[in-house]
């Protein structure tokens, strides 16, 4: 395929088509007011964004409960009082052409302490002194998504996405390896996967026929099994019950290095699933115009732009202009950033991550 085909509008199963097959991907940034208010940094990152070509920009990992914190400074979406930032932020996309997304995030055992998270994990045996959650409790974690989601409606997003990678809540129950649980949302991959399914379902009996759904699924570490999140997923796939699944990758040219699948491209995996109306794209260190092409050959419908976002907000822009565009090589100094419009906050997030901000750049 060329770069062209990058260009050309994506149908989704429900509510208006993508313009083009560019994906922001959620970022984590750090920059919300402590309340988990929209700070006007957010608003600063998201209005940058909206006037960068992007089919669908996703928020930052949003909370669906104030005890399911991860980060500080972290988005929220778990009380009606972060309505008006989000509605200013879905305002700032719509304006901009491209349609948006709240990502739904519970942190699930991984919550922070530190910052009034409860930890909330599958297992009594994940966390030492810390009881497992109660069938209840379960049910109301997956009840506070389904509010989240009415709630991203109600301030004009066109959907959400779920987030369901890196051991946060719903990844964390698919893992055996921290599911040990004996009720409904144990056991058997069926059980371990009904907190997703029943996620997907409530938000599309309460969000209604134009809504969009999301969902990230990443496939390794915290005891996940690539061949069941395959049959999973092919299970999602075919009932349609997404719009579009997104793949988090570590770099998305990586091989299966062991299993039943081992030698094929952990995309492969997949994209070979029949898919029906629903989309497939993927992340991972796609920094060039070239690369995001490769991806639709690859059978991805639309590609998911993150690391190379950061560098330059409108990528999607560059790589019309120039069917060789590359991103600017890492690390960058933390001025090149300041320069591009990145605030201090999402600077300081940014120099967490190895070999993306050069050590003791000012």
């Amino acid at each position: 395929m060329s770069i062209s085909d990058l260009f050309k509008p994506l149908p989704l199963l429900h509510g208006p088509a993508m313009r083009n097959r560019l994906m922001l991907a959620p970022l984590t940034n750090q920059q919300s007011d402590t309340d988990g208010s929209a700070s006007e940094f957010d608003h600063d990152w998201i209005e940058q964004l909206a006037q960068g070509g992007y089919a669908l920009i996703h928020t930052c990992a949003t909370t669906v409960e104030a005890g399911g914190i991860a980060f500080a400074r972290q988005l929220g979406i778990h009380s009606d009082s972060h309505l008006a930032g989000l509605a200013r932020i879905a305002s700032t996309i719509r304006e901009g052409g491209g349609l948006s997304s709240v990502q739904l995030h519970h942190a699930g055992h991984r919550a922070n302490r530190l910052l009034g998270g409860i930890p909330s994990p599958a297992s009594g045996a994940t966390l030492p002194g810390v009881r497992a959650l109660r069938t209840e409790e379960v049910e109301r974690i997956r009840d506070s998504f389904i509010a989240a989601a009415k709630r991203a409606g109600r301030a004009g997003f066109d959907g959400v996405a779920l987030h369901g990678a890196f051991g946060w809540i719903l990844s964390e129950f698919m893992s055996p390896a921290l599911n040990d649980r004996t009720d409904r949302y144990g056991g058997s991959v069926e059980n371990r996967a009904r907190l997703t399914l029943e996620v997907m379902e409530g938000i599309r009996r309460a969000c209604g026929p134009d809504f969009q759904i999301g969902w990230r699924l990443s496939v390794e570490r915290y005891g996940l099994r690539l061949e069941e999140l395959r049959d999973i997923a092919a299970h999602i796939l075919d009932r349609e019950l997404i719009d579009y699944l997104d793949l988090a990758l570590w770099d998305s040219a990586q091989i299966v290095r062991e299993g039943a699948l081992q030698g094929r491209t952990m995309l492969s995996v997949f994209t070979s699933i029949p898919r029906k109306g629903v989309r497939i794209g993927a992340a991972g260190r796609v920094m060039s115009a070239e690369r995001a092409a490769q991806l639709l050959e690859e059978g991805c419908d639309f590609v998911l732009i993150g690391r190379a976002a950061i560098l330059q907000r409108d990528f999607p822009h560059r790589v019309r202009a120039d069917p060789r565009y590359d991103s600017p090589q890492l690390p960058v100094t933390a001025q090149f950033l300041r320069a591009g419009g990145l605030s201090e906050r999402f600077i300081d997030h940014m120099r967490g991550w190895p070999q993306f901000v050069q050590p003791h750049s000012l």
